[in-house]
């Protein structure tokens, strides 16, 4: 046989790579990893240099013996799979398993499925390169024996089934439980802001002249920071503002550039399409791959929409620049074209310059143009994609932003308030007519969202339309989303690319963290494995020394360092602490836990238990008596229509909501979390409202979000 074997990873991208190369290749797909560590032992001789000792799964037996079948008949092997550890990884295991005799054997590597990539590709085969290999191998290692012998130990000292931990995988956790212990022990404060609608004094004699009338914010008084703290203080401030003066004090001009985001990393797509698009990072990937690998699109047949889609790096090829900005010209004009390419700095701990960002392989292919052969959720992703690419090598945006400080006071020689008002307007949208960045919870509202100020001049004389006071309170700092969560991994230089994904999904899968509103709430299971961890193996979910770890392999990568020194290093001390936790860690009986209340049906009494859905109570008689009803948190406040204790519940769904623990006999409730300060209008009860707003459950009145919010979040 003459044709040369290529091999690739998934049956999807080898018909893509096979429709470029032609008859005189034939290509087949390893479907992922063909060897690796045993799963029912630990399978690595530490005693020899920790030689990991690799086998084949009984599920890939078949398809080791049609490659080797295959790689008999060929001319030569190429071996094409991802363009990074993992599949120069795969590659070698390919080789080491194949044992191809007296045939040449080159590694391919490309970053994106299209014609020209796949030959510039082929025309240029390599060596597979040991250091990635390396760097692989070293983190296999390394999970492998944190993994293989902290879990047993959890379910030796915990009566649960499938309890485990991971190098990456506990601090993920650690840090979902360090932030519901800090919602938990928030106790939310009231405070007041105070904003006027102030008008010009022409609009003052025209009715109807609301684009001359502007809302600014009590900012400072006597020259301190505006602090209300409760009704008493609002009511004396609106006092001493009654019959008050308001002057233009000063008037603040300028001109803004705002520059658009960089293309996606694997970490930022994630972010965004879980805050655009409601993604999970799994979803994410899954859906990512698919327009990686190829989708049959038209005349053009199958052929891949982006590029690699696990990347740490921000980089462009200088073909994708140029490609973007011929397309910006001809669609938006030039002066949405900078003088220069931009080029953008990665952030990321131990990025890999020498890849690309995720981006179209084609910015040509505009998502509206190939919308009937994408999926929806293909299509709401390629777009995103497409869209950020775009916009990251598009003009600045310019923006006018007038900022006004008004005094307020009874006489001009006493004008102790200071109130601000903040307006801009678009003079050039540039990047923003394609894309803009979304916000995580929290985060300052953008320029581009503040209304256009009136004219205003310095000592102009304003009128008084209406004083606004409002009451908040403070809020915890928000729960994780699977965006954030993400997003803090990377910032701390824990995991990598291919590495986020999988472990949203495993502290999920485990149950030590459960989604309850699109957010991460650590379960009472995910508490108690952190504090044993944090007790008996603190390096280990310390998220400096985890970091660390990332970067020593990060070096194994770049040739700065061997990789069995470097587990020998990390293995040493780990062994000892194992062998002490194992003496000391103690010992958790997950013994049913009474409630205190008998059973209604038969009289036993009734307990805690955990289930698929987590905590519930249920009879102790099980399975006589099968009685079971939903987990109730008390919250601290009374009923408003009968008095009793206010509970926190949970819906099928998982989605949190507050009732009467009197029910069915009461059957008030509301879905936002009840507070214990009454309403100031008619003393009904106050919820929290959207982010951080309130509204009262009697009268209904609602209470905007304050121009400077405290932390911002929600209550759990």
């Amino acid at each position: 046989m003459t044709k040369k074997l290529v091999i690739v990873e998934s049956p999807a991208k080898a018909r893509t790579v096979g429709k470029f190369l032609g008859d005189d290749y034939i290509v087949k797909a390893s479907v992922g990893h063909i060897r690796d560590l045993p799963a029912n032992r630990l399978g690595v001789n530490v005693e020899n240099d920790f030689e990991p000792r690799y086998v084949i799964p009984e599920k890939k037996k078949p398809v080791v013996k049609g490659l080797k079948e295959d790689a008999k008949l060929a001319a030569e092997i190429l071996l094409a799979t991802d363009p990074d550890r993992e599949g120069e990884a795969i590659s070698w295991h390919l080789l080491s398993a194949l044992k191809p005799k007296n045939k040449p054997v080159s590694r391919v590597e490309f970053h994106e499925i299209t014609r020209e990539a796949i030959e510039e590709a082929f025309s240029h085969p390599r060596q597979i390169n040991m250091r990635l290999v390396d760097a692989q191998q070293a983190r296999r290692v390394l999970d492998r024996l944190v993994g293989y012998t902290i879990s047993p130990l959890l379910r030796r000292k915990i009566t649960k089934k499938g309890l485990s931990a991971g190098r990456v995988q506990s601090v993920a956790v650690r840090l979902v439980v360090e932030r519901e212990r800090q919602i938990n022990a928030f106790v939310p404060e009231e405070y007041w802001s105070l904003e006027a609608d102030l008008a010009k004094k022409a609009s003052a004699r025209r009715k109807g002249s609301k684009s001359l009338i502007f809302r600014a914010t009590l900012n400072q008084i006597d020259g301190e920071k505006a602090d209300i703290k409760n009704k008493k203080q609002a009511q004396e401030i609106l006092a001493d503002l009654d019959g008050a003066t308001y002057i233009v004090s000063e008037v603040r001009r300028k001109e803004v550039q705002r520059n658009p985001a960089p293309p996606f990393t694997t970490s930022t797509m994630q972010q965004e399409a879980s805050r655009k698009i409601g993604f999970t990072a799994k979803r994410t990937m899954a859906v990512a791959q698919q327009l990686y690998e190829g989708v049959a699109v038209g005349n053009e047949g199958s052929v891949g929409l982006i590029t690699y889609m696990r990347t740490d790096s921000t980089n462009l090829a200088a073909s994708a620049q140029a490609e973007a900005r011929e397309y910006i010209h001809k669609y938006f004009g030039p002066q949405y074209v900078p003088s220069t390419p931009r080029v953008y700095k990665t952030k990321a701990k131990g990025a890999q310059e020498a890849h690309e960002a995720v981006r179209p392989t084609s910015v040509k292919r505009a998502p509206e143009e190939i919308k009937q052969y994408l999926s929806p959720d293909q299509f709401k992703l390629y777009k995103l994609i497409w869209q950020r690419m775009v916009a990251s090598q598009m003009s600045s945006a310019i923006m006018d932003t007038t900022s006004v400080d008004i005094k307020a006071g009874r006489s001009a020689q006493s004008m102790p308030y200071l109130f601000r008002a903040t307006g801009s307007v678009i003079k050039f949208p540039g990047f923003m007519s394609v894309y803009m960045e979304g916000k995580d919870e929290g985060e300052v509202e953008d320029d581009e969202a503040k209304k256009a100020l009136p004219p205003l001049e310095q000592d102009e004389a304003l009128d008084l339309v209406k004083l606004l006071p409002e009451q908040h309170f403070t809020s915890p700092p928000p729960r994780y989303t699977e965006a954030t969560l993400v997003k803090a991994l990377e910032e701390y230089g824990v995991g990598r690319p291919s590495t986020y994904a999988p472990i949203m999904s495993t502290i999920q899968d485990r149950g030590y963290v459960e989604r309850v509103d699109k957010r991460l709430k650590a379960t009472e299971i995910g508490f108690i494995v952190n504090d044993l961890l944090v007790k008996h193996f603190p390096k280990i979910v310390d998220l400096g020394f985890t970091a660390q770890m990332e970067g020593e392999l990060d070096e194994i990568a770049n040739g700065g360092q061997e990789w069995v020194p470097v587990i020998r290093d990390f293995y040493t001390p780990f062994e000892t602490t194992l062998r002490r936790a194992d003496e000391e860690m103690e010992r958790v009986e997950l013994k049913p836990e009474p409630t205190g209340d008998l059973c209604e049906k038969c009289g036993s009494p009734m307990v805690y238990k955990y289930g698929r859905y987590g905590k519930f109570i249920a009879c102790s008689g099980y399975p006589a008596c099968r009685n079971a009803k939903s987990f109730e948190v008390k919250v601290g406040v009374k009923c408003p229509e009968c008095g009793g204790e206010m509970v926190e519940k949970k819906t099928r769904r998982k989605r949190i909501f507050y009732s009467c623990g009197r029910y069915p006999e009461c059957t008030f409730g509301t879905w936002n979390r009840p507070l214990p300060t009454p309403c100031p209008s008619c003393g009904g009860l106050l919820s929290l409202n959207g982010k951080q707003g309130v509204v009262c459950t009697k009268c209904g009145e609602v209470s905007e979000t304050p121009s400077e919010p405290a932390v911002v979040g929600v209550v759990g």
